[in-house]
């Protein structure tokens, strides 16, 4: 029930991930539904606005369509939750309804973001999800981030940066002293498979300098959206330039083949969605203005990681017999 054009966008996205063979259930009121018939649906006569507080509307709204899904993982009827409403009751639900795993602090938003001509993104955490952190958390994103990095993308040994304002072990917060200090630590390096890298600058964000870059979630939000930003205002600019003149036109038309490809690496619907790292089930999170096809992906990522019992890999890193 969740997103800018819900629920018809969502339940188109189902029926695309449907057909690559995806188990779908669907979570909503079911008189809205409309085209719907195919899915098992899962009955919640309540919604939660985009614009609503969070934690709070999902204490209020027990019928509501996001605590209902969130419980469906819990209770074995589902193995993941996807989700393009409100990104807060998202991460709320999860939380108070599938708790987080055994040693973990506080879950994370892990990011995918494309770097050009490499098979796999770099992975930004945290995204949101915590606006103050404390340098042992960022220890714990970095652990969750190298887990996630090799099991969706089968990086052996995922780099981890730490996100500052310079590439110098002296540089950065307080915050970000103490975490250089804490991630040079061999054992979490050793239980996770993962290798710090040091620090790394915002101008690395699409750099194939690491595999996993780790902040606060306040520094992570605004960085991804200032990027997000800057991709969205360099591509209206050279659609400008390419319509500005016959001979532009022309050109354009010469380019459009070697662009194209460019183009769809850059699109968000290829991302497939952002993970709240942490919490005991899969929780993918999806932008709001989500297309069917992004929203497919979005499946797609979360069906994958079920099957490949992510959670259960970062429940062994936390929480070793």
């Amino acid at each position: 029930m969740g997103g800018d054009d819900a629920p018809q966008s969502v339940v188109s996205g189902a029926r695309l991930a449907a057909q690559r063979g995806i188990p779908i259930v669907l979570v909503g009121q079911p008189d809205k539904l409309f085209d719907a018939a195919d899915f098992e649906v899962i009955a919640a006569s309540q919604a939660i606005a985009m614009e609503a507080e969070a934690a709070a509307s999902v204490r209020k709204l027990k019928d509501s369509s996001l605590v209902r899904a969130a419980e469906a993982v819990r209770d074995g009827r589902a193995c993941a939750i996807v989700s393009a409403g409100n990104t807060g009751a998202a991460m709320a639900a999860s939380m108070l309804r599938m708790g987080r795993i055994r040693g973990v602090s506080r879950p994370a938003i892990a990011t995918p973001i494309i770097v050009p001509g490499r098979a796999w993104p770099n992975v930004l955490l945290d995204a949101g999800a915590n606006a103050e952190c404390s340098a042992e958390w960022l220890v714990q994103f970095a652990q969750m981030g190298a887990v996630y990095c090799r099991d969706r993308w089968g990086v052996a040994e995922p780099r981890v940066g730490l996100l500052s304002n310079g590439e110098e072990a002296g540089k950065g917060s307080p915050l970000v002293k103490k975490a250089f200090s804490l991630l040079e630590d061999g054992a979490w390096q050793e239980r996770a498979g993962a290798a710090f890298a040091g620090n790394v600058e915002g101008r690395n964000l699409l750099e194939d300098l690491v595999d996993v870059i780790v902040t606060d979630g306040f520094t992570g939000n605004v960085a991804l959206k200032t990027a997000e930003g800057v991709a969205k205002q360099l591509i209206g600019a050279l659609v400008g330039a390419f319509d500005s003149s016959e001979d532009a036109r022309r050109g354009a038309r010469l380019l459009m083949p070697a662009l194209a490809p460019v183009y769809e690496e850059f699109s968000p619907d290829s991302v497939g969605g952002a993970i709240l790292l942490g919490v005991a089930g899969v929780s993918i999170i999806s932008h709001g203005a989500s297309s069917p096809v992004a929203l497919a992906n979005a499946i797609q990522v979360a069906y994958e990681l079920a099957q490949r019992d992510t959670v259960g890999s970062l429940g062994r890193i936390f929480s070793p017999k």
